[in-house]
């Protein structure tokens, strides 16, 4: 009977200790997969701190002359995210065509690896592609990667015009719509656009207004502050140091809110002109095949820089304002106003 105890007993420490024995392996690769979650959740684990980048310098292209808003916008960047990744960021200006030179340089020549930046605004981005059909590339051929700055259009006449504020422009637009000149870089640049948005909206006629082709708004601006062509459509950056200089009179801002750099300047809408959405803005792309790990890095770095109260000032002094978007949204916005862009430009018959 002792022995049969013994053995019960025996048998008793035995099941103990294998259920101790299953209890810590199950225990271990509970740990290892809650390892192997947080390792693959973590940014530890991702891509974007592995990626070695940059290794060397990166040229971005500007797809305008210096000095305008896409330019001025591009150095700022460069500047700064040249000391952020402590890597040379060299600006390159390759104007023409409305920006379409620059934009073919970036996809036909330059490399695929994020070295190679294009610097885009609504100009070379959603009007070039709105209004040309036979561009020897498509939207589909570029990687939007962030959006960088807002410049609302400011509608501009010359310093002694005799019209105080958009509503008396308005009625004399209406009753002479053919005397109208207003400077634009091209029939579907997007002062056009502007242009055709505020004329429907007041009910005058657009096709009786004319087009002045200009190259740019260093070309268009003293046009107008000499009084050579009526009315500028330009982001309030642009005509900022005119008006300043007494040059030129805004008579509104094309945005759901007050300019903070011309605080006493009414909105369209506050004027009564409904529905004018064109924008200028700024941001950068690269061609479509550049690694999403890059895309990742370009986009963090942005939103970073958007938030830094330093370089919220090196804006302020560009006369612009911060506003980000992520790739994603980004490639949705563009889409989205080229489609918008395009339904104008049919019904206007201005497609190329």
């Amino acid at each position: 009977m002792n022995n049969i105890r013994g053995e019960f007993s025996k048998m008793k420490r035995i099941k103990k200790v294998a259920n101790l024995l299953v209890s810590v392996a199950l225990l271990g690769v509970l740990a290892a997969g809650c390892s192997q979650e947080t390792a693959k959740n973590s940014p530890a684990g991702s891509s974007e701190k592995e990626v070695k980048y940059p290794t060397k310098p990166i040229e971005i292209t500007v797809p305008f002359a210096a000095g305008g808003g896409t330019d001025l916008n591009a150095r700022a960047m460069s500047e700064y995210l040249s000391e952020k990744w402590g890597q040379p960021i060299n600006v390159v200006n390759k104007p023409g065509a409305g920006g379409a030179t620059g934009t073919l340089e970036v996809l036909k020549k330059g490399s695929k690896d994020g070295y190679s930046i294009l610097t885009q605004s609504a100009s070379a981005g959603s009007a070039l592609f709105a209004g040309n059909q036979n561009l020897p590339f498509k939207l589909e051929d570029l990687r939007f990667i962030a959006r960088l700055a807002v410049d609302p259009l400011a509608y501009v006449v010359k310093a002694d015009a005799p019209w105080n504020n958009l509503k008396e422009f308005n009625e004399w637009v209406k009753q002479n719509p053919d005397k109208l000149t207003f400077a634009s870089n091209g029939t579907t640049a997007i002062a056009t656009f502007g242009v055709i948005q505020w004329m429907d909206s007041i009910g005058a006629d657009f096709s009786k207004a004319k087009l002045v082709m200009t190259n740019g708004s260093g070309d268009a601006l003293p046009k107008v502050a000499g009084g050579h062509i009526v009315l500028g459509v330009q982001g309030v950056s642009e005509v900022a140091n005119l008006v300043k200089a007494g040059k030129l009179k805004i008579l509104g801002i094309a945005s759901s809110e007050r300019s903070p750099y011309f605080p006493d300047v009414p909105t369209l809408e506050e004027q009564g002109v409904k529905g004018v959405t064109v924008t200028q803005w700024y941001g950068v792309s690269a061609p479509k095949e550049v690694p999403d790990e890059i895309v990742k890095k370009w986009e963090k770095s942005i939103e970073e820089m958007l938030n830094d109260p330093a370089y919220q000032e090196k804006l302020k002094s560009i006369v612009v304002q911060p506003s980000y978007l992520n790739s994603d949204e980004f490639t949705k916005y563009v889409k989205d106003e080229v489609e918008r862009f395009k339904q104008i430009a049919n019904e206007k018959g201005l497609v190329k």
